[in-house]
C-alpha cells in the first residue's frame, strides 16, 4: 500500500512539475508579462512538497512517529496553501506589509507545531490539524475569488473557485471520517480506504487549481498581447493615413508649391511617427530577447501613446486646414492645456537641459477644439526647444505664460536662443516662404496662423527680452 500511495504523489509532483516548466518556457519564449509570484512561488513549493511526501511514505516505519520529512512536507504544503491564498488577496488589491509579514509569522510558527505533533501526537491528530487549516484557508480564498468575479468576470478564476470549493469538501469529509474511526491508527495499513481516497482526490483537485491559475494567467497574456497588437495597428494606420495624405496632394497638383507643402507636411509627421517606429523596434528587440522590464514596458508604451497623439492632432490639423466645416469645440481650462502639452515635450526638455519658467495667472474658460489648440502650443514650443538647443547661450530658458485680457487670453512662449532675423520676421507666418525655414517651421507657423485665425483670435511675434524669440497667441474667452 505504500508503494502505491507513494506513487500516487509522484503522479501529482510529476504533473505539477510538467505544469511548472511549460509556463516558464511560454513567459521565457514569448511573453513580456510574469506570472504572479505568488501562484508560482505556491506551485514550486507544492511540487517540492509532494516529492518529499511520495519519498517519506517510502521509508516510513512508524506512523505514529514519522520520520522529520514529514515536518518539512507538511511545512511546505502549508507555505503552498498561503501562497495560493496571497494570489487569490492580490486579485483584489495591493497586499500590505502587514498581512504579509503576518503570514510569514505563522508559517514560522507552524514549523515547530507540526514538529510537536510529530513528536507527541499520533496521525489523527496531526490530520485533524492539517484539515482545519486548510478549511479556513480554503473559506477564506473562496471568498477573495467570489470578490474578484464579480468585479470582473473570468471562466478561469469560476474554475478556481469550484475547485477551492471542492478541496473544502474533502477537507470536511476527512474530519468526518476521522471523527468516526473507532480504533487508533498506527500502520500505513490501518488508514480507513475512504480516508486515503478523499486525500488523493484533494491532491488531485489542487492539482487541478494550478491548472485553472496557469489559465488565468494565459487569459492575461492573450488581453495583453491583443492590447498590444491594437496599439501596433493604430501606429501603422498612422504611417498609412500619413502616406496617403501626401500622396493625394502630389496627384492633386503637381506645382511646386504642392510639391513644397506636401515635403513640409511630411517633416512635421515624420518627427512623431519616427519616434513611434523606433519605439517599436526596441519593443520588439526586448520581446524577441525575452529580457523587457515592466518599468520598460510602461515607458515605452507612454512614449508611443504620446506620440500617436501628437501625429493624430497634426493630421486633425491639417484635415480641418483644408475643410470649410466647423471645427468641433469643447470648454477647457487654458492651464490644463498647457500641463498637457508640457507632459509630452518633458523628456526632450529634461534631455536638453532647459529651465522652464511658468506664469499661469488665468484659468479662464475657452471654448476650442483641444487638440487643434494643443497642437499650437507644441508647435511654439518645440520650435522653442530647437531654437535653445541651437544656442550658445546660457542658461537656456523657456518662458510660457498665460495672461487674462480684455475679450480673452494671452498665451506667451518665449525663449532666450537666437531670436529670428528681422529680414525673416515680415514673412514669418507665410506658407511656402523660403526665408521663415527656421528648421523646418514654415508649415508650422503658418498652420498656428491657420488654427488660431479659425478660432477668432491671432498669433504675433516680437524679440523677447532676453533677445530670443517670443510668440503671443490670444484666444477668445467664454463670455458669461
Amino acid at each position: 500500500m505504500k508503494l502505491l500511495i507513494a506513487l500516487y504523489f509522484f503522479i501529482l509532483a510529476t504533473i505539477q512539475l510538467g505544469l511548472l516548466l511549460g509556463v516558464y518556457h511560454y513567459h521565457r519564449s514569448q511573453s513580456d508579462l510574469r506570472p504572479n509570484p505568488y501562484w508560482m512561488g505556491s506551485l514550486v513549493v507544492s511540487v517540492i512538497a509532494l516529492f518529499i511526501f511520495g519519498g517519506g511514505i517510502l521509508v516510513l516505519k512508524d506512523i505514529e512517529k514519522p520520520e522529520f520529512n514529514f515536518t518539512v512536507a507538511n511545512s511546505l504544503f502549508y507555505v503552498a496553501t498561503i501562497f495560493q491564498l496571497l494570489f487569490c488577496k492580490s486579485l483584489n488589491g495591493p497586499i500590505s506589509k502587514p498581512m504579509q509579514y503576518g503570514f510569514v509569522l505563522s508559517a514560522l510558527i507552524f514549523v515547530p507545531a507540526f514538529e510537536f505533533l510529530r513528536l507527541y501526537g499520533n496521525y489523527e491528530l496531526r490530520t485533524a490539524f492539517m484539515c482545519t487549516l486548510g478549511i479556513i484557508f480554503f473559506s477564506w480564498q473562496i471568498t477573495m475569488l467570489r470578490r474578484k468575479r464579480g468585479a470582473s468576470p473570468s471562466r478561469q478564476l469560476m474554475y478556481l473557485q469550484y475547485a477551492t470549493a471542492i478541496e473544502l469538501i474533502f477537507a470536511i469529509a476527512r474530519l468526518a471520517v476521522l471523527a468516526s474511526n473507532t480504533f487508533t491508527i498506527r500502520q500505513v495499513e490501518q488508514i480507513p480506504q475512504l480516508l486515503i481516497l478523499l486525500t488523493i482526490a484533494q491532491l488531485v483537485v489542487n492539482t487541478l487549481s494550478y491548472i485553472a491559475l496557469g489559465g488565468y494567467w494565459a487569459e492575461k497574456v492573450a488581453l495583453a498581447n491583443a492590447r498590444s497588437q491594437s496599439e501596433n495597428d493604430e501606429i501603422r494606420s498612422l504611417l498609412i493615413e500619413r502616406e496617403n495624405l501626401i500622396t493625394s496632394l502630389l496627384k492633386a497638383n503637381k506645382t511646386a508649391a504642392t510639391g513644397a507643402l506636401s515635403a513640409s507636411i511630411a517633416h512635421e509627421l515624420n518627427q512623431p511617427l519616427g519616434a513611434s517606429q523606433l519605439n517599436i523596434q526596441f519593443l520588439q528587440k526586448k520581446l524577441s530577447d525575452g529580457n523587457l522590464t515592466t518599468q520598460q514596458n510602461q515607458e515605452v508604451l507612454t512614449a508611443l501613446l504620446a506620440d500617436n497623439r501628437r501625429a493624430s492632432s497634426i493630421i486633425q490639423s491639417l484635415r480641418s486646414m483644408f475643410s470649410d466645416g466647423k471645427i468641433g469645440v469643447e470648454r477647457i481650462d487654458i492651464v490644463e492645456l498647457i500641463e498637457s502639452v508640457l507632459k509630452i515635450t518633458k523628456p526632450e526638455i529634461q534631455a536638453k537641459n532647459i529651465q522652464v519658467v511658468l506664469d499661469l495667472g488665468s484659468h479662464s474658460l475657452i471654448n476650442v477644439n483641444r487638440g487643434e489648440i494643443q497642437q499650437v502650443l507644441l508647435n511654439l514650443i518645440n520650435n522653442a526647444i530647437q531654437a535653445l538647443s541651437e544656442s550658445a547661450r546660457s542658461p537656456r530658458t523657456l518662458r510660457i505664460e498665460s495672461r487674462d485680457v480684455p475679450g480673452g487670453v494671452n498665451l506667451l512662449v518665449a525663449d532666450s536662443g537666437g531670436g529670428i532675423p528681422a529680414a525673416v520676421q515680415d514673412h514669418l507666418f507665410e506658407l511656402l516662404s523660403s526665408s521663415n525655414k527656421r528648421s523646418g517651421m514654415g508649415l508650422g507657423l503658418w498652420l498656428c496662423q491657420h488654427i488660431v485665425t479659425r478660432h477668432g483670435g491671432y498669433i504675433r511675434y516680437e524679440d523677447s527680452a532676453s533677445g530670443g524669440a517670443q510668440f503671443t497667441v490670444f484666444l477668445p474667452s467664454i463670455q458669461g
